[in-house]
């Protein structure tokens, strides 16, 4: 199919609007030409650019409109253009099969302020995340946020598990075969032992870090801002002292360790989100 698009533009090229507010915006017609796209597949890209998933800022979602895009109005034109926001055609020039995709997510990436509302952690937010290092030291937490991961992760896969263990290794920062080198290193032996086994020996806080980020993942937020409440949970759980504790099998109250009983139930999503609530949208 061929069609003329109203706005010309030079390759290697991209213009980028601000408004009377200071939003700045891309033209989806101007990326994908900057981009170096076939020009007739324009019409099927722009449709796919709008449904696709991203990871933003706050979470892995869609795109949402008058939020992440609007449409342009266009006289004369069959084709439909829209005004994008710059962490969304940056999202999308990563995400497409240009060649000079890398040049045009880091332009469009200095765009971007340097520091994000969405980065910043309120007064109670870093007192939840403390909260959260001492909870995540119970096992049946851990593997209960595991679990809440794995159900998000196929939920957006078509209900199939699929390439888990890679992508979660892949947000994690380490897979069974690096910790498998690590015991090995260490002079332990890793035959029989599961990841939470090995990590006991050889990081036990990063057991907490793990729980934490899946926590997050679990609830829609980004590799990047689950991976930052991970390091910061892991932190807190290093300066205190966090012991892991298997709380699964049926030992009396007074053996448990003190933590907080109402967030141990919300993290296991048995209790309405008060502690949680804080990161809500």
């Amino acid at each position: 199919m061929h069609f003329c698009i109203n706005i010309i533009i030079k390759k290697m090229e991209l213009q980028v609007l601000i408004s009377k507010k200071g939003t700045k915006v891309v033209v989806a017609s101007q990326l994908h030409i900057a981009l170096e796209l076939p020009t007739a597949q324009y019409p099927k890209n722009a449709k796919k650019w709008l449904t696709d998933v991203y990871e933003f800022r706050d979470g892995i979602r869609r795109p949402e409109r008058l939020r992440d895009y609007g449409k342009r109005p266009v006289k004369d034109s069959i084709l439909e253009d829209y005004y994008l926001s710059v962490e969304l055609a940056k999202l999308i020039a990563l995400s497409s099969s240009s060649k000079v995709k890398l040049k045009f997510a880091k332009y469009l990436l200095s765009l971007e302020d340097k520091v994000e509302n969405a980065e910043l952690l309120t007064k109670e937010q870093v007192l939840a995340v403390l909260e959260l290092s001492k909870v995540m030291g119970l096992v049946s937490c851990q593997q209960s946020t595991e679990r809440q991961h794995l159900q998000t992760y196929e939920a957006r896969n078509g209900g199939q598990p699929g390439n888990w263990w890679h992508f979660r290794a892949k947000v994690l920062g380490y897979s069974t075969d690096q910790l498998r080198e690590k015991m090995r290193q260490l002079g332990k032996s890793f035959r029989g032992k599961t990841q939470r086994q090995m990590l006991l020996q050889v990081d036990k806080y990063e057991m907490i870090r793990t729980a934490v980020i899946d926590l997050f993942m679990a609830r829609g937020k980004s590799e990047r801002y689950a991976r930052n409440l991970g390091d910061l949970a892991k932190a807190f759980a290093r300066e205190l002292k966090v012991d892991i504790f298997d709380d699964r099998s049926d030992l009396p109250g007074a053996f448990l360790p003190q933590v907080n009983a109402d967030l141990v139930r919300e993290v296991k999503g048995q209790r309405e989100p008060d502690y949680l609530r804080l990161w809500q949208s």
